[in-house]
């Protein structure tokens, strides 16, 4: 038997029905205007929150950008000597931004150390210089006039670089993170300047760097001594944070690597399958 239905019967529910499609379609343009607000410097914001939170780290990740012109520097970047008085080096400018969340611009008349002025191009080197072991790679002179850095998490610009401070350990769950691929093209550096090695390497190469932060990083820039740094060029950040949160409850993850000392350990599938394949004892 068909159902019948009286015309006001039939009003409502054509009523029903546009009030649903239109509930829908607005449902739905929420969402794309939600996407559409989601830019790549909110996603840039949002890496540095997830560092910070599955790495547990001390403190925040910093967002690096090299300056093409004066220009360029964001607002809201205090200049060291122009706006208070005194010169930097670029390792105290770095803790400023990683411990005290300030976005800093140095430009040469802000720099208080020679190394980073040379690596960053923003002078000559001099023969003389050359001679003196001053022959770490550099951007070309005159490309750039300074550098400005700010936690990642809340920084307003785009950055060249993100250099993460961290424990051994926090180092080894990234590392671990990271496709196989991508791993396998770390370079290292463990001798100064690490201003050099943490900046000009990763965006010459475009590959990540493990650099050891060098003395000034200590006396000055407040380094802790069981810190290392680890530059990520800007390309690379994507596929590093998708690693990251995809182990985060796996066996080499940060939160669940915790010492011990015992005989017969529990052990990874993959060292079972190893010592199986050797006919040793496999469990």
């Amino acid at each position: 038997m068909k159902n019948s239905y009286s015309r006001r019967e039939v009003l409502k529910l054509g009523v029903g029905s546009m009030a649903l499609a239109a509930a829908a379609g607005a449902a739905t343009l929420k969402d794309s205007q939600a996407e559409e607000r989601t830019t790549p410097l909110m996603e840039f914001n949002r890496y540095g929150e997830d560092l910070e939170k599955h790495l547990m780290l001390r403190t925040s990740p910093i967002a690096v950008k090299m300056l093409e012109k004066e220009s360029d520097i964001p607002e809201g970047a205090i200049r060291p000597f122009k706006d208070r008085g005194y010169h930097l080096s670029q390792c105290q400018a770095f803790a400023m931004s990683r411990r005290e969340g300030t976005t800093v611009a140095m430009l040469n008349e802000d720099h208080w150390c020679p190394a980073p002025l040379i690596a960053y191009g923003t002078v000559k080197r001099t023969d003389d210089q050359i001679q003196q072991g001053q022959t770490y790679d550099s951007f070309p002179y005159g490309k750039y006039v300074g550098i400005v850095t700010a936690p990642l998490k809340t920084a307003n610009f785009m950055p060249d670089v993100v250099i993460v401070y961290s424990n051994t350990s926090q180092l080894r769950a990234l590392i671990l993170s990271m496709d196989r691929a991508e791993s396998s093209q770390i370079n290292s550096r463990f001798l100064p300047p690490s201003c050099s090695y943490s900046v000009v390497n990763p965006m010459n190469t475009g590959r990540c760097w493990v650099v050891l932060p060098d003395p000034g990083e200590y006396e000055r820039g407040l380094g802790t001594e069981d810190e290392m740094m680890f530059a990520v060029p800007a390309v690379r950040m994507e596929t590093l944070i998708a690693g990251l949160i995809k182990n985060e409850k796996g066996y080499f993850a940060y939160r669940n690597h915790h010492p011990f000392m015992r005989p017969d350990f529990p052990r990874p599938e993959f060292y079972e399958q190893m010592f199986k394949s050797w006919g040793l004892d496999s469990r």
